[in-house]
Formats: C-alpha cells, sequence, structure tokens
C-alpha cells in the first residue's frame, strides 16, 4: 500500500480578502472551487472516501472556526514538507490556502479530516 500511487489534482481559486484573484494550480489530493461565494471540494483519493465514512460521526464533528484554525496549521506543515520535499511520495503538490476566505464548515471540514487520513494512513504528522 506504500508505492500506492493515486492520481490527484489541486485547483483553487483564491479571493483575497478585498479583490478576488486566481491562483495556480498542481495535481496532488485535492482541489478546492469557487462559484462566487460558495466553495466546493473534490478529493479523488479512492481510499479517502471509505476512512472518511468509517472514522467521521456528527458526534466528532467541530465547529467551522475550530476546523479552520486546524486547517491552517495542516496546511502550513504540508507546504513545508512540500517545500523541503519530504514525503514526496504522498505530498506532490502546494496548497493555496488563504486564511482569509471563510470557505465554509463543509470544505473546512472535508479539509480537516482529509488531513487526517494523510496522519492516519503515512503516519505523517499535519495537524499536530
Amino acid at each position: 500500500m506504500k508505492k500506492l500511487i493515486f492520481p490527484l489534482f489541486v485547483l483553487l481559486i483564491v479571493w483575497s480578502c478585498s479583490l478576488s484573484q486566481k491562483t495556480g494550480s498542481s495535481d496532488k489530493q485535492l482541489s478546492i472551487k469557487s462559484d462566487s461565494t460558495e466553495y466546493e471540494i473534490t478529493i479523488t483519493d479512492p481510499e479517502f472516501d471509505h476512512w472518511y465514512l468509517l472514522n467521521f460521526s456528527p458526534a466528532k464533528d467541530y465547529s467551522n472556526e475550530y476546523y479552520r484554525c486546524k486547517n491552517q496549521v495542516a496546511v502550513s506543515n504540508w507546504n513545508n514538507y512540500f517545500t523541503r520535499n519530504r514525503y514526496h511520495s504522498v505530498i506532490e503538490n502546494y496548497i493555496y490556502y488563504d486564511y482569509c476566505v471563510d470557505y465554509g464548515i463543509e470544505v473546512n471540514r472535508k479539509l480537516y479530516w482529509y488531513f487526517k487520513y494523510v496522519e492516519d494512513s503515512f503516519k505523517i504528522r499535519l495537524l499536530l
């Protein structure tokens, strides 16, 4: 399973706090898309959906602010690993996540649980 290669895609259109701007894309695990003020996250890792169904329950749900804070830490660690070329078989892209943007609880929840999945499956510390 360590050598499992999965096609992944990242695309993020980031809105700054005052102006909207587009940022680059890469091909890794997830994509966050914007339609006006609604955001959507797509994770193409085939194992994640099964893992998510087994591990997430409403009893484990948190607030949007909790997810945003945890995602800031995880995105920072993810991008740090990417720039240092650590765990290159898993972390193959840079994630563009604008901390000023509220992506909504659905996107933040799914991104948080994806980071939990990476931690559990690949033993990579992201959320600390």
